[in-house]
């Protein structure tokens, strides 16, 4: 595959919650230089709220040499509202796309029948997953014509003010007119329910006549994770003072590596062009020695934070400042990193090393 990638988080916000509470510019430029170096990328996939942290980002990355695909997420609002955002972090890539050409990738949305207000049920992306119709919904198609006619109207926008290429990260019950676009993007997992049809999956993708990229794939590590793909992060209990894990899960570290090397396998064999591993890091779920809250196992990261990375988030859960975790912690692979590499690291990079040799 020609991009060899990782999602990079500078701070998704869902429900009030910035998923990068703490953000160092010197930190996010040596955890880029990792992923090039060390992880052997060669594209990263920069996601955020904030298109200020996402530009500086994006620079740091252009600099080391990868290709960049631009993720700006505007969670749980209107049409209205994404369209304007959407097409304001487009001018604003536009300056990346002259002083870098042909090295920068923008996304008009991810998963927006989840994420964008309007297209199903419900007013938050937790309203609208846990409606008692959502199946139903789903099942329906019925959000199919509001999404690609926004998706029409945001590539027209973003078209006007920025010159680089365009993609959507779609989900696979989503069907997308894909002639908007260049490149076909689909955020795909694995799982029990679609594990013996998965390597067919990606054929329905690959008849538009543009290249096929995996936007988003990941497993979590625990035992049992390769079987819950998208849903392996939703093992944690925030009903509980102090939050903790909803049953009793075995760490396993070598589960995500087995499952994220075998689904690149499969990507390449199938022709896609690129894929994405989500994600390099979660500073929110921390490790913890303590199994119960061991929230790493709930992360698709391929490092294990320790809390020292917290910010306000910090005082922002009940019961948070109980959990024992350790935040004086520095890893060992990296003294000036607040994570130590999972076997999921060693992994990609070997995979990676081994894609990019002649």
């Amino acid at each position: 595959m020609r991009l060899r990638g990782v999602n990079y988080d500078v701070g998704r916000v869902l429900d009030g919650i910035n998923w990068r509470p703490a953000y160092d510019p010197a930190e996010t430029r040596r955890e880029l230089e990792i992923i090039k170096n060390d992880l052997h990328c060669s594209a990263v996939k920069i996601c955020g709220h904030d298109v200020g942290r996402i530009m500086a980002t994006a620079r740091h990355a252009l600099d080391q040499g990868l290709e960049v695909w631009l993720s700006p997420e505007l969670w749980d609002q209107d049409s209205g509202e994404t369209l304007r955002y959407i097409t304001e972090a487009a001018r604003d890539a536009e300056d990346l796309c002259r002083r870098w050409p042909g090295r920068v990738v923008l996304s008009a949305g991810t998963e927006l029948t989840l994420f964008m207000r309007g297209l199903l049920e419900g007013n938050s992306f937790q309203e609208r997953i846990t409606h008692p119709q959502f199946r139903e919904h789903i099942w329906s198609g019925s959000y199919n014509e509001p999404l690609n006619a926004f998706l029409a109207a945001a590539s027209n926008a973003v078209r006007r003010v920025f010159s680089g290429r365009l993609s959507y990260a779609s989900l696979p019950f989503e069907k997308v007119d894909w002639s908007n676009f260049d490149f076909v993007g689909i955020d795909l997992y694995r799982d029990a329910g679609n594990r013996d049809r998965f390597p067919g999956l990606l054929q329905r993708y690959l008849g538009h006549g543009l290249p096929v990229v995996i936007t988003e794939f990941g497993c979590c590590t625990y035992r049992g994770a390769e079987d819950a793909g998208g849903l392996g992060w939703a093992i944690i209990d925030f009903g509980q003072v102090p939050p903790r894990l909803n049953g009793d899960y075995v760490r396993d570290e070598a589960v995500q590596a087995r499952e994220l090397t075998a689904l690149l396998d499969i990507f390449g064999n199938a022709g896609a062009d690129g894929a994405f591993v989500h994600t390099f890091v979660s500073p929110i779920t921390p490790y913890s020695e303590d199994p119960r809250y061991d929230f790493d196992m709930a992360s698709y990261s391929l490092v294990k934070s320790y809390a020292n990375r917290l910010g306000e988030l910090s005082a922002g859960i009940p019961g948070i400042a109980e959990l024992p975790w350790d935040d004086g912690q520095a890893g060992m692979a990296y003294p000036d990193m607040p994570w130590e590499p999972k076997e999921s690291f060693r992994a990609i990079a070997d995979f990676y090393r081994s894609a990019a040799e002649p």
